[in-house]
């Protein structure tokens, strides 16, 4: 009986986020690196299953990569940005408080999975290949741990957050490279 409580009471939103990203890739090798600026956009699901908690989730478009000068084993030397489109789905835990009434400060966490299905590395404006595939520098998959804070102004969303890759993405013996990004977005329930 209280399972079939739960159920009834819990609330699914569904809406749409959207915004930019400054992402980066982090290891020891990797000295001058910069972050890269990007955007996402994507489908949200918020389920409301107990009093201000939830789990968000969605199918999120993404750009990564970063700003890099370094001696890549697959392809050489880049001086130039290395692009990588994704599509990511987080799932987090979110615990909302009520700051006045339709208004609510929203702190989020959990792990994101992200595949990755185009993009391009450029040096000194020339197209060196392409990010992923059997010649490519980053493998497909990846994934990791993101939190943020967020508010809710009635149906209207704004968020803020960070998610840190996990997994090596490097597609070369020895290599170790984990994606970062920083996001803002600005959403809407519908």
């Amino acid at each position: 009986m209280l399972a079939v409580v739960t159920a009834v009471s819990a609330q699914v939103n569904l809406g749409i986020k959207g915004g930019i990203n400054l992402s980066n890739l982090y290891d020891n090798d990797l000295d001058d690196k910069n972050a890269k600026i990007g955007f996402h956009v994507g489908l949200a699901t918020d389920y409301e299953f107990a009093y201000n908690m939830a789990i968000q989730s969605g199918l999120f478009f993404t750009t990564k990569g970063a700003k890099v000068v370094y001696d890549f084993p697959i392809i050489g030397e880049v001086d130039g940005t290395l692009n990588s489109l994704n599509f990511q789905v987080p799932v987090h835990f979110a615990y909302k408080a009520d700051v006045t009434p339709g208004t609510r400060v929203v702190f989020h966490a959990g792990p994101y999975l992200a595949y990755g299905v185009g993009g391009k590395i450029t040096s000194g404006g020339d197209e060196l290949g392409d990010t992923f595939g059997d010649n490519g520098l980053l493998k497909r998959f990846d994934a990791g741990l993101g939190l943020g804070v967020g508010a809710e102004v009635g149906a209207f969303l704004i968020d803020l957050g960070w998610d840190m890759g996990l997994v090596n993405v490097a597609n070369w013996d020895n290599g170790s490279i984990k994606n970062q990004s920083a996001y803002l977005s600005l959403g809407y329930k519908f």
